[in-house]
């Protein structure tokens, strides 16, 4: 009764109101009379001797006869008839001791033969049921048995051997370097086989938190595989996370992986059928816009079910319930929308609209148990083999992931359909909910690809270092933020969320300190390599200040000069050794009454002119004529201003008025806004926190659930400056939600960006919340967004069933008409709404007029109540930089906008005095970004992206280049490159990766 109660209450039905749904939904009621009722199912059952099945269920034993056919007795029985390539009537007359109780007409028609391809694996949460490293020593032993497993099943017919499929290749690359060698060989042998398979992907990835070349570093393993132990990664698993960028699709592809089998977990918080995803056949070809595709196969419901769907039937139960629910779940897939009705799970729509599938092939995921982290079982191999000696059809087969593929592959290729463009993720929102921390793995991200190339011109090979820190800062990605119940504490088990976002978040940290490491080591490196091809000079000491990014800019230099290389009563100027020209400086002393615990010295800040990509001009300390400037104090009345801006605070509303461009004569902030521009936005919701998957019972069609929208207020000017090299303005607020709030606006003499830094600080509170900062452009609608691996924009096409309401992005936006392009860049905080702010909670309606030209940055929430930490707090800063120019493209300004962000330039101090400037690789096509340089032996590796929407070819100079080949990625198979005055001709694929790997004298 108790059961019964919470169940028709919460709406949630367990397993068996599920499989109850199931039968209902696949059966017609024939007969119904004195309170017996009869049911019947045709099914697309076969016997090996040609008859096809009807079930027929009553609610009393009787004896179910199909008139001069088939007869049975019993509640539920299995009747057979000749199988039929056309509808035909039978009569059904139902009996009991009395005599009979009724009779109908039962109209047989013709039924799919089924193949099933049934996946056996476990869903890889690094967490969320137990500690992560609980969690992992599991997955190593999981190994173990299916290990086991294979061999006691080796004499076994071929379909129904154990076949076990590793979703997430972590551990098994854990499990090869801890286990014997012997053990070790066994499994290569089964890998080699197909008997077990290793999927490409490390864990199961937030991918649109990732970088680009993060991304394919994730995927190098599988070369290693290869190499190592003779077998290859034919196809990845995208479990739970529902979405996936542009950008997997060139990775995999880059990796040798054409397929991908993704089970998108709704969980109600996601409504896909309303933005096209009834219409997202499957399998389909997913493809990017360089040409590349892969299969996908996708779980199809939005009831949440995901990776359960085999479980539910019965798989992993006995075989007495699969052979009952299995038919009946490929008879609802082959007739309905949906397998299952409204309810799944807390589905809280309405049952979405959807043609029934048409193939009769079958991807069918199964775990050990209905859980995340669920072990091995020999339960679905045991039901397969007594499966297919009973029925001819359905077939199944104990498959690893691949086989499916290869089957649809050879079969049905040219018949599936294509979709392009970003696989938007319903999830995306849950990485606001450690701004923190993101911000900090984002921050190594940039680090991290400098960090490689100044280790690489220096002559140092930190590869191994390199990729080490990537995977940390991956790990951090992984899709699992937190505890089945996070705001608990305990040791172990679902609840321990407090030990498990230590360890996340800690994670985090770890990998920015492990990337500011390698960017402090190479740029000590590069100077003293660089100090050892000078000669002693005129000059007290010199800065090579290096450019990395791809485009010549004027951008400003923040360098240390430690007070034993140069005294601080010592008056110095800046000497731009390429054309002799002082540059004008302001220096910070770090007085040691003040900070005797960091080193003592001049943080030196200086704009650096026209300073070509991927190359460094040597910058002169020689003595000065008197100390460098102190800061000029400006009027508060809140306005700044350089040769490109003129930006305006208003105090009493506590936002920017005013971005004014010089140049064009234009103001870029839209006065007539819902926000201000830069306006703090604190928004509460009337949902209670502490309820395990709350966010998706809980549905939103008004703003009904919006509990208080607050604005920050009472701004104060604490701080007016200008400099020699620029003015800045520093304003503190107040507001709900936070316990101080500084905003510091930046203009650099000689630098066309506006810089902006909101520094923040919260107490944690499980009450619903969410900030966003708005940005409101005099501009139409974005014309163009990076996204990882690829360009999004209004008129790219996306997959069917993509989130709309959110948009995570890698860095910038860009918006253009016919006078004027403005670009607006973020760094730590990459989740954005366009033209008004959303409820967070399904259908997800606006809360606000649509303005197409305002961006609203969503820095942090805690809306979830699963997967995610449940509150947040602690100092948390967010940069953003906005620019504009004149008949720009949309997506270089864009890049050059993100510049300024993720690759400031690098200010490495060098003792002796060599050449004025160096360049070490330069391209000549626009749209080319080189991302970095490395090495492999005794080549260089440049990396090239292209955010063109068309494929280009570009001109690629490495000085002293003798020999080159090219790659997609970290592909392998490589082509020779014709060099030609140490150059090389490069064709890049739409919004595609490459690789050159050069030999250099």
């Amino acid at each position: 009764m108790t059961s019964r109660l919470l169940q028709r209450s919460l709406g949630s039905p367990d397993y068996d109101g599920i499989r109850q749904a199931l039968r209902d939904d696949t059966s017609t009621p024939v007969i119904s009379v004195r309170g017996v009722e009869v049911r019947v199912a045709v099914l697309p059952l076969f016997t090996h001797d040609g008859r096809q099945a009807v079930r027929v269920s009553s609610t009393e034993p009787l004896t179910h006869v199909l008139v001069g056919v088939d007869s049975a007795s019993g509640k539920d029985v299995t009747l057979l008839v000749p199988e039929v390539d056309a509808p035909r009537t039978f009569t059904l007359e139902c009996r009991d001791d009395a005599g009979v109780v009724g009779t109908a007409q039962v109209t047989v028609t013709p039924q799919r033969k089924w193949s099933v391809f049934v996946v056996h694996h476990s869903h890889l949460d690094i967490g969320y049921t137990d500690p992560q490293g609980t969690v992992l020593r599991h997955h190593l032993d999981y190994l173990d048995a299916a290990l086991r497993l294979a061999e006691e099943t080796a004499s076994w017919p071929d379909d129904a051997k154990f076949r076990w499929s590793v979703e997430s290749s972590m551990p098994a690359l854990k499990w090869l370097d801890a286990r014997p060698a012997e053990m070790v060989e066994s499994f290569a042998a089964r890998a080699r086989e197909g008997v077990i398979e290793v999927t490409a992907l490390p864990f199961q990835l937030h991918t649109e938190a990732c970088s680009t070349e993060e991304l394919y570093r994730q995927l190098r393993f599988t070369t290693q595989l290869q190499e190592r132990y003779g077998f290859a990664t034919k196809s990845a698993m995208h479990t739970d996370v529902p979405g996936a960028v542009v950008g997997l699709v060139d990775a995999l592809n880059s990796a040798g992986v054409r397929y991908l089998a993704a089970a998108h977990n709704w969980a109600g918080r996601s409504v896909p059928y309303l933005h096209g995803g009834d219409k997202l056949t499957r399998p389909f070809r997913w493809r990017a816009p360089s040409g590349n595709e892969v299969i996908v196969w996708f779980t199809d419901t939005p009831h949440g079910m995901a990776y359960m769907e085999g479980n539910t039937v019965g798989l992993t139960d006995s075989y007495e319930l699969a052979d009952d629910l299995l038919p009946r779940y490929l008879s609802a897939l082959a007739t309905r929308g949906y397998p299952y009705g409204p309810g799944t799970f807390g589905w809280q729509g309405p049952d979405a609209p959807r043609e029934p599938y048409e193939l009769d092939v079958l991807h069918l995921r199964v775990q050990g148990a209905h859980a995340d982290n669920a072990g091995p079982s020999i339960v679905p191999a045991s039901i397969a083999r007594r499966w297919n000696e009973q029925w001819a059809y359905p077939r199944l087969r104990s498959a690893v992931n691949s086989d499916f593929f290869e089957h649809v592959e050879e079969r049905y290729h040219d018949r599936l359909a294509v979709h392009e463009g970003d696989w938007t993720d319903w999830w995306a929102d849950g990485l606001g909910s450690g701004a923190r921390p993101l911000g900090y793995v984002r921050r190594a991200q940039s680090a991290l690809r400098v960090a490689e190339t100044l280790h690489t011109l220096a002559g140092a090979d930190a590869t191994e270092q390199i990729d080490l820190a990537y995977d940390k800062v991956a790990l951090f990605n992984e899709h699992t933020w937190g505890a089945a119940n996070p705001w608990e504490d305990a040791e172990e088990a679902g609840d321990s969320g407090g030990l498990q976002w230590t360890r996340k978040s800690s994670g985090a940290y770890s990998a920015q300190d492990d990337a500011a490491d390698l960017l402090h080591a190479a740029t000590r490196r590069y100077a003293a390599a660089l100090s050892e091809s000078g000669t002693e000079g005129g000059a007290l000491a010199s800065f090579a200040v290096f450019n990395p990014g791809t485009w010549t800019r004027t951008d400003v230099v923040r360098a240390f000069l430690p007070r034993d290389v140069v005294g601080v009563d010592v008056p110095i100027a800046l000497v731009d050794s390429r054309s002799g020209e002082t540059l004008p400086h302001h220096e910070e002393f770090v007085d040691p009454v003040d900070w005797p615990t960091r080193p003592i010295g001049r943080h030196i800040h200086a704009v650096v002119p026209e300073l070509p990509g991927f190359s460094y001009a040597r910058i002169d300390v020689v003595p000065g004529q008197s100390q460098a400037p102190e800061p000029v104090e400006l009027d508060l009345g809140g306005v700044i201003e350089n040769e490109f801006y003129r930006v305006a605070y208003d105090v009493r509303e506590g936002y920017i008025s005013s971005v004014f461009d010089k140049r064009a004569g234009r103001e870029l902030v839209n006065s007539d806004a819902a926000a201000g521009f830069g306006q703090y936005v604190y928004d509460q919701y009337a949902t209670a926190p502490h309820f395990n998957h709350l966010s998706g019972h809980v549905g939103a069609h008004d703003r009904t659930l919006l509990g208080d929208r607050a604005i920050g207020k009472h701004a104060t000017v604490v701080k007016a400056q200008r400099t020699a090299a620029g003015e800045k303005l520093v304003v503190e607020l107040q507001g709900k939600g936070v316990d101080w709030l500084r905003t510091t606006i930046e203009l650099h003499y000689g630098v066309p960006r506006v810089d902006l830094t909101y520094q923040l600080a919260k107490q944690g509170t499980p009450a619903k919340e969410a900030v966003f900062l708005a940005f409101p452009f005099a501009a139409g609608e974005p014309t163009a967004w990076e996204l990882t691996g690829g360009v999004g924009g209004p008129g790219v096409a996306r997959v069917p069933g993509s989130a709309e309401y959110m948009l995570p992005i890698r860095h910038w936006i860009a918006f253009e008409d016919a006078e004027l392009t403005i670009a607006w860049a973020t760094l730590e905080a990459p989740l954005v709404q366009l033209g008004t702010i959303h409820m967070p909670y399904a259908p997800f309606p606006p809360t606000l007029d649509q303005e197409d030209g305002t961006v609203y940055s969503w820095a942090l929430n805690n809306i979830w109540d699963t997967n995610f930490p449940a509150q947040q707090q602690g100092e948390t800063t967010f940069r953003y930089a906005v620019t504009s120019e004149p008949a720009a493209q949309g997506r270089r300004l864009g890049a050059a906008a993100a510049s300024g962000l993720t690759e400031p330039f690098v200010g490495a101090l060098i003792s002796d005095s060599p050449a004025v400037t160096e360049s070490y690789v330069s391209v000549d096509h626009p749209d080319v970004l080189v991302t970095s340089i490395g090495q492999d032996g005794g080549e260089r590796i440049v990396r090239l992206q292209s955010l063109a929407a068309e494929p280009v070819e570009a001109t690629v100079r490495l000085p002293g280049l003798r020999s080159a080949r090219v790659s997609a990625g970290l592909a392998r198979d490589m082509r020779p490159l014709e060099v030609t005055a140490e150059s090389v001709k490069v064709r890049l694929p739409a919004c595609g990766v490459a690789a050159v790997w050069g030999t250099c004298s």
